[in-house]
């Protein structure tokens, strides 16, 4: 009975915390849309008097200065936050969940609203996870608990961002906790639909996607979604390189200190959002104009989608690469959607598809691209079919998402925010973390290929000041002796001090044969 009023107690601080993330993001996405239209119709404005451009270059820099200022204060705030929301749930980073919620909020309003190739669903992830983190602190959860509700808090946020609650509990689940825990999937899932319900009801957001499409893709055509999945994988594999070295290139900047590096892609933006202002933005303007766009069924549509495709990918590395607080779902989505819009209209030309399906083959690729970049296919296809609402198209979508994650595993891929997170983690590794005297736990799933598989307790050398306190298997919970043999499947359940989270949780991934933090 008692254990039965905690995990109601939970669950009603996961709903909480999902009505404050609904408002929350909320709030932020209308800030976004408010200022982009102020952006736009500046940018309009200049087209009919130079004179606009003052207070153009103006605002860029004050934009510029103020978010810079934002990430010198406190560098977590830079970037999507993802990465600092995994390594927050490994037990390898603490941060204070206030200073990073205001700061984000605001700086991500000003910097995704001047029409930088950045999106607001890595930031709202974040802005979720601190909110969940405060909710914990507040009613003074145990370590366990504030990760559930940190996890929540990530959920719901993503949820708010992209009108999709089962995406944003499962994208927690299989890229940010990395464990299916049906525990910490009931609350996320709680939370995520209360804050999809707020946003939808009470700010009448609706998703920030919403394509429609008429036909199936015929199975005798299906040849197609293999090359279109191999190309996604191949450019996928390419914008994470990019990505990379658009880092390193950064790091060479000896004229700028690093806070300032956004005042670069806002200077660039200017001549992008004069001449091309349906490209600007996280992209979900010119996705939505794409059906129309492919009307115009010609070598020269080809050429144009090539080239926004050619500057989207650049600009949106520029961008993302500077540290400004923002993030790249919808980029990344947009990028997709322009792949399979280019390889559609040039199968068309070619007489090898008909018209009528160049918009499944845009739908198709988001997911793909996504699933070759971000490396959760299950949350692609998840997410793509709460935008779309329909289920016809979930085999061909699972097709292209499959080939696209294969090509990028095949060239030596791994998850983007895994690797900036171990990144991340490297640069703090140096910092010694004393002992607290709590007792924290820690849940360790065994997967088919971990080399803990079949081995017995005894034979593993656990890290040190650890217990394994139990194995949940088939759904019991077991006490184990020495001689009890770890399963594939398993979940063992380790006890730890609450400090020493980070260290356990790295030296059990290397137990287990895993090389990164994917």
């Amino acid at each position: 009975m008692k254990n039965n009023r905690i995990q109601i107690k939970l669950l009603l601080e996961a709903m909480l915390v999902g009505l404050c993330s609904g408002i929350v993001v909320g709030f932020f996405r209308f800030g976004i849309e408010q200022m982009s239209s102020l952006w736009l119709m500046l940018f309009h404005l200049a087209h009919q008097s130079w004179l606009w451009f003052l207070p153009i270059v103006i605002g860029l820099a004050a934009v510029g200065l103020i978010a810079g200022y934002f990430v010198k204060q406190y560098p977590h705030v830079g970037g999507s936050g993802i990465p600092e929301v995994k390594l927050q749930l490994a037990g390898k980073l603490q941060l204070s969940w206030w200073p990073i919620l205001w700061r984000k909020v605001i700086g991500g309003i000003l910097v995704i609203s001047t029409g930088l190739f950045l999106g607001p669903e890595g930031p709202s992830l974040q802005i979720g996870s601190t909110i969940g983190q405060g909710m914990a602190k507040a009613s003074k959860e145990a370590k366990t608990n504030e990760r559930v509700l940190l996890s929540t808090g990530a959920a719901s946020g993503l949820a708010a961002a992209f009108g999709a609650p089962l995406s944003g509990a499962l994208f927690v689940l299989e890229e940010v906790f990395h464990n299916f825990s049906p525990r910490v999937g009931l609350n996320a899932l709680a939370g995520a639909l209360v804050s999809d319900y707020v946003v939808s009801n009470f700010f009448g957001q609706k998703p920030a996607l919403s394509l429609v499409y008429r036909h199936t893709f015929p199975v005798q055509l299906y040849g197609h979604l293999l090359v279109l999945g191999l190309l996604l994988g191949l450019l996928g594999h390419l914008y994470k390189a990019g990505l990379f070295k658009g880092k390193e290139f950064y790091a060479k900047i000896k004229i700028l200190p690093n806070w300032l590096y956004g005042l670069i892609p806002l200077v660039i933006l200017i001549p992008i959002a004069y001449f091309w202002p349906l490209i600007t933005g996280p992209g979900n303007r010119l996705i939505l104009a794409l059906p129309k766009m492919i009307k115009i069924n010609n070598w020269q549509m080809v050429k144009l989608l090539v080239l926004y495709f050619v500057i989207r990918i650049v600009f949106s590395i520029i961008s993302y690469d500077s540290g400004l607080p923002s993030g790249i779902f919808l980029p990344v989505l947009t990028m997709g959607a322009l792949i399979g819009a280019c390889y559609g209209l040039m199968m068309v030309q070619l007489h090898l598809l008909p018209a009528k399906l160049v918009i499944n083959l845009i739908i198709f690729a988001m997911a793909g691209y996504f699933a070759a970049v971000i490396r959760a296919p299950f949350t692609a296809i998840m997410l793509i079919t709460e935008m779309v609402g329909s289920l016809l198209h979930l085999m061909p979508l699972a097709v292209v998402a499959f080939i696209a994650l294969l090509t990028d595993e095949l060239l030596g891929g791994k998850p983007i925010y895994g690797i900036l997170a171990q990144k991340m983690a490297e640069q703090g590794a140096s910092v010694t973390i004393q002992k607290s005297g709590k007792e924290d736990q820690l849940t360790v799933p065994v997967y088919e290929d971990s080399q803990l598989a079949e081995k017995t307790i005894a034979q593993v050398k656990w890290p040190e000041d650890t217990l394994v306190k139990a194995i949940y298997h088939d759904g019991n919970y077991i006490v184990p002796n020495g001689q009890s043999v770890i399963k594939p499947g398993d979940s063992l359940i380790l006890a730890l001090d609450s400090n020493q989270r980070g260290r356990v949780y790295s030296q059990m991934r290397q137990l287990q044969g895993i090389k990164y933090d994917g």
